[in-house]
């Protein structure tokens, strides 16, 4: 049995992952400042399921005493705390840094300091690819593609931080790395994309399926923001902390490394065909309309997962139209919790 410490706990990956590690036989404490919305509901939820994870509410800019104590009783830190929106990250770009950047600088001034460090597993983000503009995407009928890369986005692709959201998580995806080569602790990073699945939420700026499926089972109108063809790789919650849990079973082979964790181009959908599966796990017509392009709106994007498979033996299981059923039979028992999550 190990103790892991789940940073952001109270989320909707750090709910699932906690139920994971508890079922597992390990002992789970959650840390979370409760801040963002259904994290309260999220967190009752989890500790009625199991009584025995501990729950500390703390501030990852600034209990850092709080941070050093619960480091030090960890043997794997999952850090996921973030501010996730880009949107928010342009109106309000000091707390976006502060959150994002700080405070993963925090969490691994903690682990450094621990007298016996634990494995510290961050949460990036795609978007530390930036805008790709220079990459070549061609139409293929109702959706879009890379030309020249078949398998997606390498880990090995140049970094271009596009909006403070994209330099604050750059920044904590390098710290990260770094604290692995600089001070030899046992760090790996994840660059995820598009996770969706049960004690989501969503909104238009951030975990867009549930966003989608939340409209839908309410009734309500959803805008689709350019053409629709627009194509992400799409990753259930539960391959994502399968990745989790494969990075910390090879962690002699993971630690100090970066991986790209998507659907890969398996698991791709285009936003029409989003519109579409949605209707048919919905057995409803979905009300929607088309808006304008938003700034920096990618085109695709698709993660290439070979990395993560040649050295984790991990890749996506769980295919789009299975997972999203998943998240819809929650979303619709949960349909109240889904309505007070507000701005439907």
């Amino acid at each position: 049995m190990a103790n892991y410490l789940i940073v952001g706990g109270a989320g909707f990956i750090g709910v699932n992952a906690a139920k994971h590690y508890a079922e597992s036989g390990h002992a789970v404490t959650i840390l979370d400042n409760l801040s963002r919305q259904g994290t309260s509901d999220n967190l009752k939820w989890i500790l009625t399921e199991h009584p025995d994870i501990r729950f500390v509410r703390a501030e990852i800019r600034s209990d850092q005493a709080v941070l050093e104590t619960e480091a030090a009783r960890c043997d794997v830190l999952l850090h996921l705390a973030a501010q996730v929106a880009v949107t928010a990250s342009v109106a309000d770009p000091r707390t976006d840094f502060a959150i994002n950047a700080l405070g993963t600088l925090n969490v691994l001034e903690a682990v450094r300091r621990a007298s016996r460090p634990p494995i510290l597993l961050f949460a990036s983000t795609n978007k530390v690819y930036g805008a790709m503009e220079e990459v070549p995407v061609i139409r293929d009928g109702d959706r879009y593609r890379y030309q020249n890369l078949p398998s997606g986005v390498s880990e090995e692709h140049s970094l271009d931080f596009h909006s403070p959201y994209g330099c604050s998580k750059g920044a904590a995806d390098q710290y990260v790395r770094d604290y692995a080569r600089i001070y030899g602790l046992r760090t790996v990073v994840f660059r995820q994309s598009c996770i969706y699945g049960p004690h989501q939420f969503g909104n238009e700026d951030q975990g867009w399926i549930a966003w989608f499926m939340r409209r839908a089972l309410l009734g309500k109108r959803v805008t689709i923001y350019g053409d629709g063809k627009q194509v992400r790789d799409v990753l259930d919650v539960a391959d994502l902390i399968a990745a989790y849990v494969a990075a910390v079973e090879r962690i002699e082979r993971s630690s100090g490394r970066v991986y790209n964790v998507g659907g890969g181009p398996a698991n791709t959908l285009s936003l029409l065909e989003t519109v579409k599966l949605l209707e048919q796990v919905n057995h409803t017509k979905l009300d929607s309309s088309f808006g304008d392009w938003r700034p920096g709106d990618q085109r695709i994007f698709v993660s290439d997962v070979g990395r993560a498979w040649r050295e984790l033996g991990w890749s996506p299981r769980v295919s789009p139209q299975e997972g999203i059923a998943r998240m819809r039979a929650w979303m619709a028992a949960n349909l109240e919790n889904v309505v007070q999550a507000s701005h439907v």
